[in-house]
């Protein structure tokens, strides 16, 4: 059994930290093909471009408010107990839309349940895991660690994606589009039952009555930086969700007239190098820091973004959006890690939910105005704005925070 957490967990770090990797790396496959397959089945069921942007903004604004209650009454409860309620909805939610083909009961499905259509982790499992992973290890090891945790993400994400080409195999053997399609979201709430079983492991359980880790309290002396950090993040969020995954999947399919299959392709090595950047993550933020390694990576992808989007042919525009996926995501495990630095122990599951939180309410914003852009015909307006809002963030965050002192606890 230890055998097992070993390979999964950097040195330094505790055991009781590797169950919630395993959970984050099958979220992260489904979260891979979802994204893809989401917009192709709502077009499929009749629903138009601006809904898919409708429905992408329920999903983040439905996490938004789960993680808004996990910052705000989540130190009541068990940490464990919340991470198993999550993965039962994410189950449910798999059901749900698998059973709907109505657009507001897929909006009611949408809000309430777990699907992410970004690249990243936008879910109520975000500051609950997060917080853990934080009391696992301390100083550099818990730089790795959170690498480690995005990596093994961005990997299974990129596994996901090809998943995406399942659907069309189905089809091939006589199964209508619509049935392939929500036997993707049964599997779906598959995954969420394997996770609430790994999440039940004693492991996780025991980790909430270790008799020297600070019960968890609302912000307090880290309240400061917590709100100028949630503010400069949702700046990013609010560019990011232009083009989260599911709507850059729909520029591919509506710009170049790629296949499901071709646009999981794409997605996967486009996923391996953001695992690949993110495995090289904490090596440079050993040598230049966490803030110089957020800020200098991101402004050359965003550049690369802003470049896709006029790109006269369809080779042009991948190669750009493969540079772009080789930086864009090194100052995912950097940008967890700093904040988990800079406030006490005991405030980092408040400071984990309400930093994510500005994320996920600006980023749930966005996705339907991209869905307004592609139905008005200015398919690539998102990706130029995206890449525009996401360099300012980057100067503004330097020149806000470069003055801190980093005190690691």
């Amino acid at each position: 059994m230890k055998s097992w957490k070993r390979l999964l967990l950097p040195a330094g770090v505790d055991t009781g930290a590797a169950p919630l990797l395993a959970g984050r790396a099958l979220r992260a496959f489904a979260d891979g093909y979802m994204a893809i397959l989401l917009p192709a089945y709502l077009l499929a069921i009749g629903l138009g471009t601006l809904e898919v942007g409708v429905i992408a903004t329920a999903t983040m604004l439905g996490s938004a408010f789960a993680t808004v209650a996990v910052g705000a009454w989540g130190h009541r409860f068990r940490s464990s107990r919340l991470l198993r309620g999550a993965a039962l909805l994410m189950a449910l939610t798999g059901v749900g839309f698998a059973a709907f083909s109505s657009l507001w009961p897929l909006l009611v499905v949408a809000f309430v349940g777990t699907l992410n259509p970004s690249s990243g982790d936008v879910s109520v499992f975000l500051p609950l895991e997060h917080a853990r992973l934080a009391g696992a290890a301390r100083g550099h090891a818990r730089t790795v660690l959170f690498a480690r945790y995005s990596l093994l993400g961005a990997v299974s994400a990129a596994l996901g994606a090809l998943a995406a080409a399942v659907p069309a195999w189905l089809v091939g053997l006589g199964v209508s589009t619509i049935a392939a399609l929500r036997a993707m979201f049964v599997l779906y709430a598959v995954v969420g039952v394997i996770v609430w079983l790994i999440y039940r492991r004693q492991p996780l359980a025991a980790a909430d009555a270790e008799p020297d880790a600070s019960p968890p309290a609302p912000l307090g002396p880290s309240r400061a930086v917590v709100v100028r950090l949630a503010a400069l993040f949702s700046v990013d969020a609010f560019a990011g969700g232009l083009v989260v995954n599911s709507l850059m999947a729909l520029w591919l399919l509506e710009r170049f007239g790629l296949s499901l299959a071709q646009a999981g392709a794409f997605f996967f090595w486009a996923g391996l190098l953001s695992a690949v950047s993110q495995l090289a993550a904490p090596m440079v933020a050993r040598r230049i820091g966490l803030l110089n390694t957020m800020v200098f990576t991101h402004i050359p992808a965003n550049v690369c973004l802003v470049l896709a989007a006029w790109a006269p042919s369809l080779p042009v525009a991948l190669a750009l959006l493969f540079v772009r996926s080789a930086l864009s995501q090194m100052d995912v495990p950097t940008r967890t890690a700093y904040v988990m630095a800079v406030v006490t122990p005991a405030e980092r599951p408040a400071a984990a939910s309400f930093t994510a939180v500005p994320r996920s309410l600006a980023g749930a914003l966005s996705p339907t105005l991209s869905g307004a852009l592609f139905a008005a015909g200015w398919i690539s307006a998102p990706l130029v704005a995206c890449g525009v809002l996401k360099i300012c963030y980057d100067l503004a965050l330097w020149r806000s925070c470069r003055g801190d002192a980093l005190e690691e606890r």
